[in-house]
C-alpha cells in the first residue's frame, strides 16, 4: 500500500467519499478521511488509485466453463455459462474474471451503465483508478467462522466457503444465520460494525448467541475503509477494470515501451539506408574518375584506340608478347647472367643498359681491358652470345660496350 490511495466511493449521491492514504512510514497507521471527490484528485498525485464501489451493484459468483480451448478465452465464455442465472441481458452487463481453479472460475458481474457512472464520476473529479473492487470482496475471510459488517442499514456476510450475501439491516438474523451454512465446522461469528449500528442492533444480536458458539464484536470508529485496506496486499479480489474498462494508461505503458524500441530500429535502419547510399553515390563518383583516367591511359599509350574494350584486346595482346620475349631469354634473365659473370671479373661496373627485341646493349667500367674479356668468356660459358665491341681508356680504368643474346 505504499504510494497508494485507497477511495470507496459513496453508496448514495448525498454521501461523501471516504479515502485512506498509504504512505509506508514505519510504524503510522493510516487515517481515512471523508470529503467531496473533488478533494481526492490533489491527494492522488503520484500515487496508485485503488477504487472500491459498492459491493451491492456487484454480483460475485462462479462460472463452471468447460476445459479451455485453444482461441477460447474465459473472458467470452464467461457471460454465456452465467446467462440463465441472470435476470438483466448480458449485453448490458461488464463481465471481469478471477483466476480459474479447475473448471470453476470466479467472476464478479456488473451493470455496464455503474461502470460508466463511477468511471464518469472519477473522470470529472481528475481520478483515474489503477484497480476497482467490491468493497464487499474486502471483507476478512476466516475457514471457521463467518464473518460479517454491519453498515448503516445494510449487513455483508462472508461464509468460510468464501462466498458473500448482502441484505438490508432489516434482515440481520436471516443475514447472520447464513452465515453458518451447512457446514458443521462453523462455529463462530465476527462481526464488524459501527457505534451507532452496535446501538441499535445489539439485542438481535445477542439473541444469536445459542445459534453460535462464540459472537466477536469489533467496533470501527472510523468506518471500515482501514479494515479493507489490511486486505488488500494479498488479495484475490477481482479487479472490475478488464476488457473495455482496463485502464488506457496500462495498455499505453506497454505500446509506449515498445514505441521506443520500433522508434530506435527505425532509426537505426533509416542510419544504415542512408549511410549505404552515401557510399553507393561515394563509389559510383570514385568508379566514374576511375573509368576516366584508365581511358585517359590507354589513349596515351595507345594513340588511336578508338574504345576502351580494344585497347584492353591490345594491352593484353602487348602483354603475351611481353611474356613470350621473357621467356625466350628476356631482360631479367639477361642482368641474372651479367651478376653472375661479374664474379669472373671483379671490379666491373654496369654504367648503362639498353635492351630491346632480346639484345641487351650493356656499357661497363673495368680496372683493365682484360677484364671486360674474361666478362665476355665467362657470359659465353653460360650459353650467351657476348661480343665486346669497343674498348677505351678512361683514367685509369677502362670502358667498353658489350653486346649480348640468348645463344643459339
Amino acid at each position: 500500500m505504499a504510494d497508494s490511495l485507497l477511495l470507496r466511493l459513496p453508496r448514495a449521491p448525498q454521501q461523501h467519499a471516504t479515502w485512506l492514504l498509504a504512505n509506508g512510514g514505519p510504524g503510522v497507521e493510516p487515517t481515512p478521511e471523508s470529503g467531496p471527490l473533488g478533494l481526492v484528485a490533489a491527494r492522488a498525485a503520484g500515487r496508485q488509485v485503488v477504487v472500491l464501489v459498492p459491493g451491492a451493484e456487484v454480483l460475485l459468483t462462479q462460472a463452471e466453463l468447460p476445459p479451455a480451448r485453444s482461441g477460447m478465452k474465459a473472458q467470452q465464455l464467461v457471460p454465456y455459462a452465467l446467462e440463465e442465472q441472470l435476470a438483466e441481458d448480458i449485453d448490458e452487463l461488464h463481465f471481469a474474471i478471477g483466476r480459474r481453479s479447475g473448471t470453476r472460475t470466479p467472476a464478479a458481474v456488473v451493470a455496464q451503465r455503474k461502470m460508466d457512472e463511477w468511471l464518469s464520476l472519477l473522470k470529472e473529479n481528475g481520478i483515474e483508478p489503477a484497480a476497482m473492487y467490491a468493497d464487499s470482496e474486502l471483507l476478512p475471510a476466516n475457514p471457521t467462522q463467518a464473518v460479517a459488517l454491519l453498515e448503516e442499514e445494510s449487513v455483508t456476510v462472508r461464509a468460510p466457503s468464501g462466498g458473500v450475501l448482502i441484505l438490508p439491516a432489516d434482515a440481520l438474523d436471516e443475514a447472520l444465520e447464513s452465515g453458518l451454512g451447512s457446514d458443521a465446522g462453523v462455529h463462530g461469528l465476527i462481526l464488524y460494525t459501527g457505534s451507532a449500528e452496535w446501538d441499535r442492533h445489539a439485542a438481535q444480536v445477542e439473541a444469536l448467541r445459542e445459534r453460535f458458539e462464540d459472537i466477536q464484536v469489533q467496533l470501527l470508529p472510523g468506518g471500515p475503509l482501514l479494515l479493507f485496506a489490511q486486505q488488500l496486499p494479498g488479495t484475490s479480489a477481482i479487479n472490475l477494470l478488464q476488457g473495455p474498462y482496463a485502464p488506457a494508461s496500462a495498455a499505453a505503458s506497454g505500446w509506449r515501451a515498445w514505441r521506443v524500441a520500433a522508434l530506435l530500429l527505425v532509426a537505426l535502419v533509416g542510419l544504415h539506408l542512408v549511410s549505404q547510399g552515401v557510399q553507393l553515390v561515394t563509389l559510383r563518383h570514385r568508379n566514374g574518375k576511375l573509368d576516366a583516367a584508365i581511358d585517359q591511359v590507354f589513349r596515351t599509350a595507345m594513340p588511336g584506340t578508338r574504345d576502351t574494350e580494344e585497347a584492353r584486346r591490345r594491352m593484353e595482346l602487348r602483354l603475351k608478347q611481353v611474356r613470350a620475349g621473357e621467356a625466350a631469354g628476356g631482360f631479367l634473365t639477361a642482368l641474372g647472367a651479367i651478376a653472375q659473370a661479374r664474379e669472373a671479373a671483379p671490379g666491373t661496373q654496369v654504367e648503362a643498359v639498353s635492351f630491346s627485341s632480346g639484345v641487351l646493349d650493356l656499357k661497363l667500367s673495368a680496372p683493365s681491358i682484360g677484364t671486360l674479356d674474361r666478362l665476355t668468356r665467362e657470359l659465353a660459358r653460360r650459353g650467351w652470345q657476348a661480343h665486346l665491341e669497343s674498348g677505351t681508356p678512361h683514367g685509369s680504368r677502362f670502358e667498353g660496350s658489350i653486346r649480348m643474346s640468348r645463344g643459339t
